[in-house]
């Protein structure tokens, strides 16, 4: 990361959160002495995403369902999907943007749950307070991302452009 030209670094680093504002700025302060370092100006790119950037780097998450769903049952599973699929419609509807949450330190045979009761809490949000949920959320997405790109560039040399860390969160 911190050897790559600055256009490299703001792709690879796009993947990791879809603000344009937020690659520039981590990718301008580079080199970083460590992870840790690298993670604060992540976390502080973050805070100060203004609501435009917000809105571009929501549009920019995916949209469709990777729902883990070993040794669950094919019924239950398609039905999960239908509930999440019905919720976040419902969500998009009434807050103008997708649903994101963070789930890397949910265990994944309790990530449906968990994403089914965020997503169901936070329709009772006014659109301010879940502006600065969606915001946090995305924060902690990045972050998460970005460590998992580090460690996987320096275990594997540099990463294809475009290719997303591997990461637990579940769009929807």
């Amino acid at each position: 990361m911190n050897a790559a030209p600055p256009r490299e670094a703001e792709a690879a680093l796009l993947t990791c959160c879809g603000s344009l504002r937020w690659a520039r700025r981590v990718a301008a302060h580079r080199p970083y002495p460590d992870l840790d370092a690298l993670l604060a100006a992540s976390d502080e790119a973050a805070y100060d995403l203004s609501p435009g950037d917000l809105a571009e780097a929501l549009a920019r998450e995916p949209l469709d369902p990777a729902l883990p769903h070993q040794g669950t049952p094919g019924a239950t599973y398609t039905a999960a999907h239908t509930a999440l699929r019905a919720a976040h419609a419902a969500y998009e509807s009434r807050f103008g943007h997708s649903f994101v949450v963070c789930l890397d330190h949910v265990p994944a045979d309790e990530a449906l749950d968990h994403l089914l009761c965020a997503l169901r809490s936070r329709l009772g949000n006014d659109p301010e307070e879940e502006r600065a949920l969606a915001a946090e959320e995305l924060r902690r997405l990045a972050r998460g991302r970005l460590a998992r790109l580090a460690a996987r560039h320096a275990a594997a040399g540099p990463t294809r452009p475009g290719a997303r860390p591997d990461s637990p969160y579940v769009p929807v």
